[in-house]
């Protein structure tokens, strides 16, 4: 079956997630997590692209960012893959394929949708069972976004910045979001958004995606017709 396409769009955030090959992992060591970091953090401006949100988990990355550029994402992605596989490899005296194929991503809506992607993002080592709080994990976005410590790798979209009028109030709106972290139904709806290539948002920006890139941005239904039609204005 061949692979869908991806949904390459300007100025709207995207959810990337990429895994270990066959789930193993993808950092060995602290001095790993960091350097990845540190690409990362070049590799987004070099091709203009605005990271809100990460998670450095053992064999996976999370990570919500805003591409100047279609192509961004992509672009982002090659450098980063190519400069950590190298490093990888040279450092832990190994070769072969350190990534499961290609990244998977989707383009996010709405605030409601981006601030949970956030939450689905940054309490992913609470859910693993890694940590109590996301706070006690240190390779994830939560300490800069929630705290306030300094992290050069994270830009704050523009929703987060109308969270408060002072960086403290800011801080404390975001940490109220996390006192209820995404339910069942949200973390399924972000997977497969994200494992599909579909749009994660409203029907409205569903459709709205669906019209700017002439494709359908939604999970069909095997054997039902569809209720939307690509181009259909709403």
């Amino acid at each position: 079956m061949p692979r869908r396409p991806r949904l390459s769009l300007a100025a709207m955030p995207f959810h990337l997630i990429q895994r270990g090959n066959n789930r193993g992992a993808c950092f060995f060591a602290e001095s790993d997590y960091t350097f990845y970091l540190n690409e990362l953090k070049a590799a987004c401006q070099a091709h203009r692209a605005s990271l809100h949100a990460y998670c450095l988990m053992t064999n996976h990355v999370h990570l919500l960012l805003t591409p100047a550029e279609a192509d961004g994402p992509s672009l982002v992605m090659k450098r980063l893959g190519q400069r950590y596989v190298q490093y990888v490899n040279r450092t832990h005296g190994r070769s072969g394929t350190l990534w499961e194929g290609r990244f998977r991503s989707c383009p996010v809506g709405e605030e409601a949708y981006l601030f949970a992607c956030a939450r689905y993002i940054e309490s992913n080592p609470v859910r693993a069972n890694m940590v109590a709080q996301p706070a006690d994990y240190h390779w994830s976005s939560y300490r800069a976004n929630a705290l306030g410590q300094p992290d050069p790798s994270v830009t704050p979209h523009d929703l987060y910045e109308a969270l408060g009028s002072t960086p403290e109030a800011r801080l404390s709106a975001y940490r109220e979001l996390f006192q209820q972290y995404p339910d069942q139904r949200q973390i399924e709806e972000i997977r497969s958004a994200t494992n599909g290539g579909f749009a994660l948002g409203s029907e409205t920006f569903q459709q709205h995606v669906a019209n700017l890139t002439g494709r359908r941005t939604w999970r069909g239904h095997p054997g039902r017709p569809a209720s939307r039609e690509v181009g259909q204005v709403m």
